[in-house]
């Protein structure tokens, strides 16, 4: 059984009857896009129809290149792939179709007719965007084609966050492969890296170049490098692009590192996403943060805090608590006096933070705890006075005789309610930090136990 809905130039796309087509809602020259209410599941979908003739080896391969490229990646902020087929109603001309979620909301070519984005909104999207390369290219992938028709944008209502999702995969390639014949054609233009303009080895620092390009022209509300096809792209071989002055300095300094000529001098995806967080927590505070200085606590009753170097494993711990939440913050605080340890990752301004370690250790649970607010919850009332914090959970780190040690802590710059999977996590990373301590302290028996 199958519906039929037009296609390009007059031809038929056939579909299987569980898509009920609505209308176009994107049409490029080589595919038509297609919204769509999926009967079996009662959601609405987006169908990406292939109307590219497939007689051409190099076009097929695309087509199902882009499908397997998609049905292989799973991330908040890419476009979810839910199903695929043939359409194969004419044997000489067969359709790839793409079954995609639909995105309620305009790609950021459209929004930037309106006008260019706040800092804020650049900034947000920023981190998104760096977020879903990361895990792209963490997965073997580059994508090749970043340009502000392939940014989908939402508006989720609840924090009313500028939201973006990448799509388009058709011209990904395997990370490291070597690049294809004709590489100067491929992609749109203004949004090319330099190296792919010189027909250069592609690596994952091309992505970067190109999402820094989209971001400028976000934030400015103009194509960085104007003109035709080869005035644009050999423009970039000459100057990197301007960043406007009004845009808050490290959002500044970010978008230049990103897109740097010299390959080997621009910044490395995850720095920028990380540079993307700091930028936003400092404007939802409503300025540039202070300096970073080293962290020291005020001493409380059996707690100690010292303010040497940052302890190597405790800073992988934090780092991977802060990657898994999608936070900007995360530290480790240990309490019991024979063990003077803590690390931040990344660093906080030194009284707030201390204030915040100083009530995860106070705090009598052993169950963990989060707070959505620190000004409006009482065991957090007063603790932040500079710091852009509003959110964190907090898990207790046991010993193995299930002694309360210390805490592991998580910092958000936006309200927020952590649920049961992330709280979960952040207790396993405690019980991580818990053996850790048991093994230092086994260590320390060892080397100083004294014969009778």
């Amino acid at each position: 059984m199958s519906a039929t809905t037009p296609g390009r130039g007059g031809a038929r796309v056939v579909l299987p009857e569980r898509y009920r087509i609505e209308h176009v809602i994107g049409r490029g020259g080589t595919a038509v896009v297609y919204a769509a209410h999926d009967t079996l599941l009662n959601r609405a979908v987006a169908i990406k129809v292939f109307t590219a003739p497939t007689d051409s080896a190099r076009v097929l391969r695309e087509q199902q290149r882009e499908a397997q490229t998609l049905a292989g990646l799973a991330h908040h902020a890419l476009v979810t792939l839910f199903d695929a087929g043939i359409d194969d109603a004419d044997a000489e001309q067969p359709h790839i179709y793409l079954v995609m979620e639909r995105i309620e909301g305009p790609d950021l070519g459209q929004r930037l007719r309106s006008g260019a984005l706040t800092p804020m909104e650049v900034t947000s999207l920023g981190l998104d965007l760096t977020d879903a390369l990361l895990y792209v290219h963490d997965n073997g992938w580059l994508h090749r084609d970043i340009k502000p028709a392939n940014v989908l944008l939402t508006d989720r209502q609840h924090d009313r966050r500028l939201r973006g999702k990448l799509s388009d995969f058709g011209i990904a390639t395997v990370l490291g492969a070597a690049a294809d014949d004709g590489e100067f054609t491929v992609g749109t233009a203004a949004y090319l890296s330099p190296e792919q303009v010189e027909g250069g080895a592609l690596a994952a620092t091309s992505d970067v170049y190109s999402l820094g390009l989209v971001l400028i022209q976000a934030a400015t509300g103009r194509v960085s490098f104007p003109g035709s096809v080869i005035e644009s792209a050999f423009a970039r071989l000459s100057h990197d692009p301007a960043i406007p002055e009004r845009l808050p300095p490290r959002l500044a300094a970010v978008l230049a590192a990103m897109t740097t000529r010299t390959v080997g001098d621009r910044i490395p995806l995850e720095q920028a996403r990380a540079e993307f967080e700091r930028s936003l927590a400092e404007q939802i505070a409503g300025g540039t943060a202070p300096p970073v200085r080293p962290v020291q606590a005020a001493p409380a009753p059996r707690t100690t805090i010292t303010a040497g170097p940052p302890d190597r494993e405790f800073g992988r711990i934090t780092s991977i608590a802060a990657r898994l939440l999608a936070v900007p913050a995360a530290f480790v605080v240990l309490g019991d006096p024979g063990e003077e340890a803590s690390s931040f990752e990344p660093e906080v301004h030194r009284e707030d933070l201390a204030s915040l370690a100083v009530r995860a250790l106070q705090v009598d649970r052993t169950d963990g705890w989060t707070v959505e607010d620190v000004h409006a919850d009482p065991r957090t009332t007063g603790a932040v006075r500079t710091a852009p914090v509003r959110s964190m959970a907090v898990q207790p780190i046991l010993d193995g005789f299930g002694a309360r040690v210390g805490a592991i802590a998580v910092l958000d710059a936006l309200p927020r309610a952590f649920g049961w999977a992330e709280t979960a996590t952040l207790a396993d990373l405690a019980a991580l930090v818990g053996h850790e301590v048991d093994l230092r302290r086994a260590v320390r028996r060892a080397l100083f136990a004294r014969e009778p």
